[in-house]
């Protein structure tokens, strides 16, 4: 079956209507700009193998425009439900039976690991249509700039495995499988050590899509402590990430200033949008237990004397000192 066809079927098995890409409207797209192009070709004399201009006027007005706007589209409706899903496997008490009861599902675990499945899936079936429809692009127009657009989606941040949502459902089904729900939600999803001993999660998804995500902050160069993930899709602890955006813990990451930079690739503005990584750091507190312990405690007494420092700060402020 071409992967169109399984596309269009699997949108449409869906029972909630969710957002997707115009797969075929798409491709009907490409296939005019091709004959359009090869039929001027023809004309001018040229080969079929002259490239494409530089800037095509059928793309440039109508595929690329379409195709962002679907995956803000797609990216937007998996980080909501992803969100919903973990907060809800990380509630306690009174809070818990309210999500429960507000979004009229069921209490257990069977709903939470389905969810998930669903989640997963329609992220990666997704995901492997974006990759196949600016590949056909730039098969049509002999060029690179398929690639180029790709690199822009992820500077925009819809570039759906580059969210740090993804790298919570993955933390989430490996928390579930060594508990005692038996689950599966990604097939070959672990975390591995290196010769180092440094952390990564790992995932072989179908289609030769491929996830490796690196669990060592760049900025101290251990394994990421209390994990918090920029816009960007950089992963790094959050006192680290606090120093880096020059704000205190007090204050928090949705202080730092817009100029404020990404310490690995510089682009500015990604600390208001940063994520918490609680199911990572639930796993990572399970996996590591002796690392753990002692980061803890060294984090601890760190965030004791900021924290002083920070009210000492405002004390003096306050009366004029």
């Amino acid at each position: 079956m071409k992967f169109c066809k399984k596309y269009q079927e699997y949108m449409q098995g869906q029972e909630k209507k969710l957002p997707g890409l115009g797969f075929k409207k798409l491709k009907k797209i490409l296939k005019k700009c091709r004959s359009d192009f090869h039929s001027d070709s023809a004309i001018d004399g040229l080969h079929d193998t002259q490239t494409c201009p530089h800037h095509c006027p059928v793309c440039d007005g109508t595929f690329f425009p379409s195709l962002l706007k679907e995956m803000s589209a797609v990216v937007g409706c998996f980080n909501k439900r992803a969100q919903k899903l973990l907060e809800l496997h990380l509630a306690s008490g009174f809070r818990k039976y309210f999500i429960w009861f507000k979004a009229k599902l069921q209490n257990n675990h069977v709903t939470l690991i389905q969810e998930g499945k669903d989640l997963v899936t329609y992220a990666l079936i997704n995901a492997v249509a974006i990759r196949k429809i600016l590949k056909k692009y730039d098969k049509v127009h002999y060029s690179n700039q398929g690639q180029a657009f790709k690199s822009q989606a992820q500077s925009k941040h819809i570039e759906i495995l580059q969210s740090p949502w993804l790298c919570e459902l993955m933390a989430f089904h490996i928390n579930l499988r060594e508990s005692k729900v038996k689950s599966v939600l990604f097939e070959g999803c672990n975390l591995t050590c290196n010769d180092d001993g440094q952390p990564s999660l790992t995932c072989e998804l179908f289609d030769s899509v491929k996830v490796d995500i690196d669990l060592t902050c760049s900025i101290c160069l251990d394994t990421v402590f209390d994990p918090v993930a920029l816009s960007c899709g950089h992963i790094f602890c959050y006192m680290c990430a606090c120093s880096a955006a020059s704000v205190t813990i007090v204050d928090g990451l949705k202080a730092a200033e817009l100029k404020a930079k990404c310490p690995l690739c510089r682009e500015a503005g990604v600390y208001n949008g940063a994520v918490h990584l609680d199911e990572l750091n639930i796993l990572l507190s399970r996996s590591c237990p002796k690392y753990w312990e002692a980061r803890l405690e060294t984090e601890r007494v760190e965030r004791m004397r900021v924290i002083k420092d920070y009210w000492d700060g405002q004390c003096r402020a306050f009366l004029g000192v």
